[in-house]
């Protein structure tokens, strides 16, 4: 037997339960009457069972649902949202499975439509830099710029480039080191690789 050690409300609707001394799961009100949760009693197994083997990982999976609805999300982006919503780590990876099962949840897949609706605006740079910060691994970015590619979706990193320069109205003839300097660091920091930065920057002594 387990004892309902503590109650915190976590909102108007929910409480936080505490099974001795620890956190345990997040439950509505009115699931706190239907099992007659109270501070200082016990829970029992079968009790205990049903939130944690039922009414939890449904939770999860609709809330899973409901989110996906609305636009995509990486498996980690979804991971943080449940994690927020403090539910159980089984219930989170029952959810998360359940998801992918179905096909809703597929981070290659939302690698290479983020890719795709950039591709004419962000540097590959700044698109790993994003990808990853949505949890997506390096290896899994680098398949969908394979697979992206295959078919016949690519970059043109250069004329990116020149875009970028012409909308600075910078002239390579009349540069100076110092205005050289400050392009080559406006387009790094935009993700561009040093050596595509460097051809269109070609003929001055900065980069021979």
């Amino acid at each position: 037997m387990m004892i309902v050690t503590q109650i915190a409300e976590a909102s108007k609707a929910r409480c936080r339960i505490y099974l001795d001394g620890q956190f345990a799961f997040v439950l509505y009100k009115g699931e706190l009457r239907k099992f007659q949760l109270r501070e200082g009693q016990e829970l029992s197994p079968g009790s205990y069972r049903e939130i944690t083997e039922e009414i939890l990982p449904k939770r999860a999976k609709l809330r899973c649902m409901n989110l996906l609805q609305s636009r995509d999300y990486t498996r980690k982006q979804l991971e943080d949202k449940l994690v927020q919503g403090e539910y159980p780590p089984d219930c989170i990876a029952q959810a998360i499975a359940y998801v992918e099962s179905y096909g809703y949840l597929d981070d290659l897949r939302y690698a290479k439509d983020y890719i795709a609706y950039h591709i004419d605006s962000r540097s590959r740079g700044r698109m790993e830099l994003d990808l990853m910060r949505k949890g997506i691994g390096r290896d899994l970015i680098r398949k969908a710029f394979e697979e992206l590619d295959d078919l016949g979706v690519e970059q043109d990193e250069a004329a990116m480039i020149r875009e970028l320069l012409n909308k600075k109205n910078y002239c390579a003839q009349t540069a100076s080191s110092k205005e050289q300097q400050r392009m080559y660091g406006f387009l790094y920091r935009r993700g561009f690789h040093a050596d595509a930065i460097a051809r269109e920057l070609s003929g001055r002594a900065l980069f021979e």
